[in-house]
């Protein structure tokens, strides 16, 4: 596809300083322009001041200019509101008033890394210790995965990203959210139909289900409130997972082995329902994880941060 990465996300807290602190504590490292960055996609999270949670921005790349015409011309046919803007083009989600922007911009590269080494009946692939429980490093996430955003008219939100930005399906919740792409990725969207306006996490790429732990164990040691759930493994998306809250009372989630699309012929969408679309196995979720302690002050505006 043309779109190849969700390049960024900005977003908005009451309290600026504590939530970028906690960033820098799950891996990322901090700028002295403001921005966090992972070890492989550079700049991807910016943090600024707004009255509640949200999703302010994101960025997504683009091969080149005929991309950026070809995403202006379907977002104004649409009926979408876009300006170009040098190498990009503009739009706002009509709905909760998230910022878009598509660039043009290079290609995320990976080093290839060797399979992590496991054991299994009549399989002996390491001798010695596993070098999961060997590893004494910070976690220090790879990339920018998704975003989960909450929306009052999904349908509308789901039309803008799908219709206007040109992002693929890969799974629906049926009749409340879907899986969007804008990469080989899984998933770089997910749109769920919410009572309120606000984003529900953003997930952080690290190498595998060890590092998952590590990175879930290394947050937790000294601040057990920040537990939201896992450990476990998605059915949409296949990834390993653990989340985590941050101080606004956003959920940021560690994972690892995620499902990959490169050619959208070899996927086929699937419409999940029940636990089958949250998760395959694991404990269940918490109430707190599917409907948000903080929801109905939002709708209110008498949120404040936790």
């Amino acid at each position: 596809m043309s779109l190849h990465r969700l390049a960024s996300v900005t977003i908005g807290v009451p309290n600026v300083d504590e939530t970028r602190d906690y960033y820098a504590e799950f891996g990322l490292t901090a700028g002295d322009d403001g921005w966090l960055s992972t070890r492989d996609g550079g700049d991807q999270l910016r943090i600024v001041a707004a009255p509640t949670r949200r999703l302010m921005e994101l960025v997504v790349g683009a091969d080149d200019l005929d991309d950026i015409e070809r995403v202006d011309h379907e977002l104004r046919s649409k009926g979408f509101l876009s300006r170009r803007e040098g190498d990009s083009v503009v739009a706002e989600e009509p709905v909760a008033g998230i910022r878009a922007t598509v660039k043009v911009l290079p290609r995320i590269v990976q080093d290839r890394l060797e399979p992590t080494p496991y054991n299994g009946p009549g399989r002996i692939d390491r001798v010695g210790r596993a070098p999961g429980v060997l590893r004494d490093y910070p976690i220090k996430p790879r990339k920018l995965g998704h975003a989960v955003i909450g929306s009052t008219d999904y349908e509308v939100t789901r039309r803008f990203f799908v219709d206007g930005l040109g992002f693929k399906v890969s799974d629906h919740i049926k009749g409340h959210g879907s899986f969007l792409r804008c990469s080989s990725d899984h998933h770089n969207i997910l749109v769920l139909q919410s009572p309120v306006n606000y984003l529900h996490h953003t997930s952080w790429q690290v190498d595998d289900i060890d590092d998952v732990g590590r990175g879930a164990h290394a947050m937790l040691e000294g601040n057990p409130e920040r537990h939201v759930w896992g450990l476990g493994r998605h059915h949409a998306g296949s990834n390993f997972f653990w989340y985590l809250k941050d101080p606004a009372g956003n959920f940021s989630e560690y994972y690892a082995d995620m499902d990959c699309i490169p050619e959208d012929e070899l996927w086929t969408p699937e419409d999940l329902e029940g636990a089958r679309g949250l998760f395959s196995w694991g404990p269940p979720p918490p109430p707190s994880f599917l409907a948000p302690e903080d929801l109905a002050a939002m709708m209110t505006g008498a949120h404040s941060a936790r």
